[in-house]
């Protein structure tokens, strides 16, 4: 066959779940073997701008080259030593280019997967024994679950923390997931928090902005766990705003981003 008519395509979506019409779960099978990566790291996924898009999607404008690949990066939910597929979380930019097209796959669907993981968001530069707070908004969770899903079988003793907050109960993505290690893993606790709880009354857990539910101690009174440099990293991932007012209300307390000499111990991933 000539290179003309050869795929782009290496891998198969062999998992669609549908938390809501903007939320999906991506399962994608590589063709050959999986690469290894580590938890917190992000893969890319590519599709053609000939690929089909949603119906609900805003008109494309200009509209991609039909033959040109999109691709884009996302951070990895599976385990690190899960070696079947790879796990996205993905959430639909109604006017992106990729989104629109990755939410149209159906089981079978075939998809670019890159050659490699990459980033530097992982628990590397963390000392042993500190506490770890993971704080999300949104699909900023994708990388906590893969260092979760990963890490909590060996790692019986270091405390984690997920602050997870999203508008509504139904946008908290993985939540069974999460509620059931938490009661499985005495040194796991899972902080759900919902912007909207007037809309939703059926939630009981937490309810505000981040910034205002880490204000208020959740950290401290729900987990035990302090918010002192000396003895817990934070990692931030999510809506920027969210990561500037943390960042800010982290640093007073005397924490710090990190460089190549010092890794610090507020750890970001840029979102978006």
């Amino acid at each position: 066959m000539s290179a003309i008519n050869q795929s782009p395509y290496n891998a198969t979506v062999i998992g669609r779940e549908e938390i809501h019409a903007d939320l999906i779960i991506l399962r994608v099978r590589p063709d050959a073997a999986l690469f290894d990566f580590k938890p917190g790291q992000f893969g890319v996924l590519g599709l053609e701008g000939s690929a089909p898009r949603i119906p609900e999607a805003a008109s494309e404008d200009p509209a991609s080259e039909p033959d040109k690949m999109i691709r884009r990066a996302y951070s990895i939910a599976s385990s690190s030593v899960e070696r079947r597929y790879i796990e996205f979380y993905l959430t639909l930019i109604s006017s992106g280019q990729l989104t629109p097209r990755l939410f149209a796959l159906k089981y079978g669907s075939r998809v670019f997967l890159g050659p490699k993981a990459s980033g530097m968001f992982t628990l590397d530069r963390v000392a042993p024994g500190k506490a770890v707070v993971l704080i999300a908004t949104g699909t900023g969770l994708a990388p906590y679950v893969s260092m979760l899903r990963t890490l909590l079988m060996t790692e019986t003793q270091r405390k984690f923390v997920i602050l997870h907050g999203a508008r509504y109960s139904w946008d908290l993505g993985y939540r069974g997931e999460l509620e059931s290690l938490a009661r499985l893993r005495p040194n796991f606790t899972y902080i759900p928090s919902i912007t909207r709880g007037d809309q939703d009354p059926h939630f009981h857990g937490r309810t505000g902005r981040i910034q205002n539910v880490l204000e208020a101690g959740a950290i401290e009174n729900d987990a035990g766990v302090e918010l002192d440099p000396a003895k817990t990293d934070v990692f931030l991932c999510g809506n920027p705003e969210m990561v500037k007012v943390v960042k800010e209300m982290l640093t007073v307390k005397g924490f710090a981003t990190g460089d190549n000499k010092n890794p610090g111990n507020i750890h970001v991933e840029e979102y978006w």
